[in-house]
């Protein structure tokens, strides 16, 4: 009867021991197959200016702000803000009257990053802003590319002609800057991402 008890633990001894291993293993092979996917999505984005007329859905677009306010902000300030354009008719005005942004017009949905101005530092580091909004906006752009969406960065900042169209456009207080126009939508078909590897852009400890 003891040996039959002692066999009993040392077999679920094993067992335990088997299962910690497997699920360490798995662990460590779910980790290795998130970080390739993620240096994949950031090597493989890449701007995505004609989109199909399929709907980009709420959820991703909740999805897309999340992302964006997940991005690092100097001293927490997070001063980013978001106007959200669904509505065909602003997308239609954007692509229409600023030309390097027609691909509006076909787009599900176009994301207004801006910058308030009263939420970040006083003094030289005012324009720490710019950074915080810069940041939030790549990490819209990677979240949509990881979702299967097509994205474009369209400048608005430092353009004070297209600052002051896009604040009278969409009605902005005066703090609140708009800094970029970001078009997104499903692709209309396959993009082929630049590689822009440069090891000659590269220094390190000093310049020469």
């Amino acid at each position: 009867m003891k040996n039959s008890s002692y066999l009993l633990i040392v077999l679920a001894l094993g067992l335990v021991f088997v299962s910690y291993k497997w699920i360490g293993s798995t662990a460590a092979s779910t980790n290795e197959t998130v970080q390739k996917q993620t240096i994949g999505d950031i090597l493989t984005r890449t701007s995505v200016r004609a989109y199909s007329d399929r709907k980009v859905e709420d959820e991703k677009i909740d999805t897309l702000l999340r992302a964006a306010m997940a991005a690092p902000t100097a001293g927490n300030k997070q001063p980013w803000r978001f106007v959200v354009i669904n509505d065909k008719s602003i997308l239609n005005e954007i692509g229409e009257n600023f030309h390097t942004m027609t691909m509006a017009k076909g787009a599900s949905v176009a994301v207004i990053m801006c910058g308030d101005t009263t939420a970040t530092f006083n003094g030289d580091a005012k324009d720490y802003w710019v950074q915080d909004v810069s940041a939030a906006s790549e990490n819209l752009l990677l979240a949509a590319h990881a979702m299967h969406l097509g994205a474009v960065w369209c400048g608005i900042y430092p353009q004070m002609t297209r600052v002051r169209q896009f604040s009278e456009m969409l009605r902005l207080p005066e703090n609140i800057v708009p800094m970029a126009c970001i078009c997104v939508g499903y692709p209309a078909g396959e993009t082929t991402p630049k590689d822009k590897w440069k090891p000659e852009y590269i220094h390190y400890n000093t310049w020469e």
